[in-house]
């Protein structure tokens, strides 16, 4: 009775496994790289900027500073979870969204590894010119 059970537990398990697996789920897949891009924004936020920015003594701006960079990032982080979310079910070909969700994660990645040093350009540029 118990190998019986086992089985059908098994097979059941199975098959809600392969039904899973029938297509790509687009916005989770979005979802998953904005989640780890916010997470190395942050952490070159941290190791980047907030050394470069770093004042002598007990000052809170750079953490401020830190906490309003990363803030920027949020919301172009969540207008793409929200654009893969409606995309969905958009009826586009696997294919198509292949491509888009393609254009989409190199724009993510190029915005969360390019902004901390862009920030750091445009301090230093600031900083020569005062």
């Amino acid at each position: 009775m118990v190998a019986t059970a086992s089985r059908k537990s098994v097979s059941k398990h199975q098959a809600g496994h392969d039904v899973q697996h029938h297509g790509v789920r687009w916005d989770k897949k979005m979802s998953n790289n904005c989640a780890a891009a916010l997470l190395v924004y942050t952490i070159l936020q941290i190791f980047v900027v907030l050394r470069f920015i770093e004042t002598k003594g007990m000052s809170i701006a750079p953490y401020f500073g830190l906490i309003v960079l990363v803030a920027v990032i949020i919301p172009f982080c969540r207008n793409f979870e929200k654009r893969w979310a409606d995309m969905h079910n958009s009826g586009l070909t696997d294919q198509s969204l292949a491509a888009k969700f393609r254009a989409d994660q190199s724009l993510l990645w190029l915005l969360a590894l390019g902004l901390p040093f862009v920030f750091v350009a445009l301090i230093t540029a600031i900083g020569a010119i005062v």
